[in-house]
């Protein structure tokens, strides 16, 4: 069987943390960026976590 290759993309938007839940950062933050509020961008600055509903995929995308 030959080795399996990670996700290019999932290796740049996804971290792993000690635990072992998958971080992530929130979508719609990059740009047009004045007809959000204020309140909304700065909810937007912190990261999430995956849902646990997806967390299997994302981790097999992560596969080294």
């Amino acid at each position: 069987m030959p080795k399996i290759k990670s996700n290019s993309g999932a290796k740049k938007r996804f971290t792993l943390t000690g635990t072992g839940k998958i971080k992530r950062k929130h979508a719609f933050k990059s740009h047009i960026l004045t007809k959000k509020t204020t309140k909304q961008k700065r909810n937007l600055t912190y990261s999430g976590l995956v849902n646990p509903s997806d967390e299997a995929r994302v981790k097999l995308m992560l596969v080294k």
